[in-house]
């Protein structure tokens, strides 16, 4: 339920507050990957499917962002194909979301900020591309996703494709380990690597149904275990990029990325749009084929809840 103090601040699309008043399903979706993590027009076709396939199986999808000072929870067709479109939009996670409602500026959420948002209206359950996590050179430049820390906090599950494989994954591991974030691999006995179905990491732990990642959590709620769950889910054996022919190309982008100085928020989209050019088109490919699967995921979650 959100609270009185944030009502002002929200608007909640018909269909999601109709679901959400009467116990139906709901499935959050976050919107960096419409503002900055794939080019227009794909971006809205992808957003436009996945929202499809989460109806489709019997859920609602919300997909969540910050347009002229309001903090949408769901949109309408029109929203998101304008959302699509729009150019230097902000990326919001915990520490901006509010500097852009009180600003009246538009952006997308980030994997933490559609956690706040997801929260704030009773959303248990988020399906996303891939979290960020700890990048490579982390020991130096301090750079680690504000997305680790929400997990820790913010009691949503989070389906993804496991942690971008442009990060440094055993250590976005480590660190979700401290903070006390279960990681689930979904049918699968090691971590994915987003673009791939596998990595060199062992899963900590490891779940085949969606019933049975619905009742882990209620569980850890039951027992009074605050913060979310992040589900890692491989991309479908036939989209995948194998890890071995990534690696080149990421290496390629961060390569280019220290070159040009690029630095804080700026670094995951620009090796995200390298990657595509590298491969020519087929990382973005994999992207949307990733994401979709996720939905569905997510969808059959949150109907278990």
């Amino acid at each position: 339920m959100t609270p009185e103090t944030a009502r002002p601040f929200i608007d909640i699309h018909a269909p999601v507050a109709e679901a959400l008043a009467s116990g139906k399903p709901v499935v959050a979706l976050e919107s960096t990957i419409i503002t900055h993590g794939m080019p227009y027009p794909q971006n809205s076709e992808m957003a436009a499917n996945v929202e499809k396939i989460i109806r489709n199986e019997g859920a609602v999808p919300a997909t969540i962002a910050v347009i002229d000072g309001r903090l949408k929870i769901g949109l309408s067709d029109a929203e998101r194909e304008a959302l699509a479109k729009t150019t230097g939009t902000m990326k919001l996670s915990r520490a901006d979301l509010a500097f852009a409602v009180a600003q009246g500026r538009t952006g997308g959420t980030t994997v933490a900020g559609t956690m706040i948002a997801a929260h704030l209206a009773g959303i248990r359950v988020f399906a996303t591309g891939g979290i960020g996590g700890v990048h490579k050179g982390a020991e130096k430049s301090f750079d680690i996703s504000a997305d680790l820390d929400e997990l820790a906090h913010t009691p949503v599950v989070v389906v993804s494709a496991g942690a971008k494989a442009i990060l440094d994954i055993e250590k976005t591991l480590e660190v979700l380990e401290t903070r006390g974030v279960p990681v689930v691999a979904f049918g699968s006995d090691v971590v994915p690597a987003f673009w791939s179905r596998v990595s060199p990491y062992a899963a900590p732990l490891r779940l085949d149904a969606a019933d049975d990642i619905a009742d882990f959590f209620r569980t850890r709620q039951a027992l009074g275990f605050g913060g979310g769950m992040l589900v890692a889910n491989p991309v479908p054996a036939a989209d995948e990029i194998p890890v071995e022919t990534m690696a080149g190309y990421i290496a390629a982008a961060q390569r280019d990325a220290e070159a040009q100085g690029i630095s804080g928020k700026e670094v995951t989209p620009f090796l995200l749009a390298r990657i595509l050019e590298l491969t020519d088109g087929a990382s973005l490919k994999t992207n949307i084929a990733l994401v979709e699967n996720n939905a569905r995921l997510a969808a059959k979650i949150a109907k278990a809840l």
